[in-house]
């Protein structure tokens, strides 16, 4: 078929190359315009642009499905859709203009986590499945019928990027095989069944971590906002930004919540319950660097990290 095909982060990339390879048709590509990337803003193309572009393929970048996004998909026309991870929504006369309309893979199981954060919310909360869902596009967010679902339990100690890597590759091959379905006419879809929840974009302020909380919850908040929007602590008018973390040793002391201090060559954090081992950290303005190396840097015997107030900085620089 001929397929306009609509993405922008990494893993939308491997539904791309699949869809190319299985033989389709691909006249356009749509993605974000280039962003500014890093410390230095470089200007970037995004990385289905890149693909797009070693694929030979033409990429319309735009910040949203205007008329002038319209104009090219009539221009391409195309027999359907396929959104991964674009980033904006699709509505009318764009949804209709494919002749088999859109298709959507998210990577949630549908209905829970409609929305723009599905790993992340999905690892925060604890769920013990994942998965990724084909559905047909509608007006509404993430409502449409599904056509394809892949389950599986959730690595306990998977990241939302490690995540995210693992749910692309299956939903690729999810995704290749109900294109071809309705390629061939053979595609039947179900209406969603089970009450909705709602995975909205994370904030900068959600990737905080709440130290009176649980060490299940603590690392399950970290996992689920690394690497974005990242987890980190405030200390003494400082930030600390957590990049890895483990359950610390069995024998580990606990430590009153927010306490941080070192143990059996570990540097281990109090929690509600059992303490954590930080194992990669950054403060701010300096480079990621061990656990260790930043406390032995820092010179103290323990700190008290904040479990309420709102502050900023560099932990090591005020140690």
């Amino acid at each position: 078929m001929r397929i306009v095909f609509a993405g922008t982060p990494e893993p939308a990339v491997p539904s791309l190359r699949a869809l190319v390879d299985a033989g389709h048709e691909v006249p356009l590509v749509i993605t974000r315009p280039d962003a500014q990337i890093g410390r230095r803003r470089v200007v970037t193309p995004s990385p289905v642009a890149t693909a797009a572009d070693t694929l030979g393929l033409s990429a319309h970048r735009t910040a949203r499905l205007d008329d002038v996004a319209l104009e090219a998909v009539r221009a391409a026309h195309p027999d359907l859709g396929v959104i991964v991870a674009y980033g904006s929504l699709v509505r009318e006369p764009l949804l209709s203009t494919p002749r088999h309309g859109w298709i959507n893979l998210h990577f949630s199981a549908l209905p829970r986590w409609r929305g723009a954060a599905p790993v992340q919310h999905a690892i925060i909360a604890g769920d013990p499945e994942v998965g990724v869902d084909v559905f047909q596009l509608t007006a509404g967010l993430d409502e449409g019928d599904i056509f394809g679902e892949v389950r599986f339990p959730r690595p306990i100690a998977a990241t939302a990027g490690e995540l995210l890597a693992t749910l692309a590759d299956a939903g690729a091959e999810l995704l290749t095989t109900v294109v071809g379905q309705i390629a061939d006419g053979t595609a039947r879809s179900r209406p969603q069944a089970g009450d909705p929840s709602y995975a909205p974009k994370l904030s900068i302020e959600d990737g905080r971590v709440d130290w009176q909380q649980s060490r299940e919850q603590i690392m399950s908040r970290i996992l689920g906002v690394t690497p974005e929007p990242g987890a980190f602590a405030t200390a003494q008018d400082a930030r600390l930004k957590i990049l890895a973390a483990v359950p610390a040793a069995s024998e580990a002391p606990r430590l009153r919540p927010g306490l941080v201090a070192a143990h059996a060559k570990q540097v281990i954090v109090g929690t509600g319950s059992d303490p954590i081992a930080l194992l990669r950290v950054q403060p701010a303005g300096k480079p990621a660097m061990d656990a260790g190396d930043w406390w032995r840097g820092a010179r103290l015997s323990e700190l008290q990290f904040d479990t309420d107030a709102q502050m900023t900085g560099d932990v090591g620089a005020t140690a």
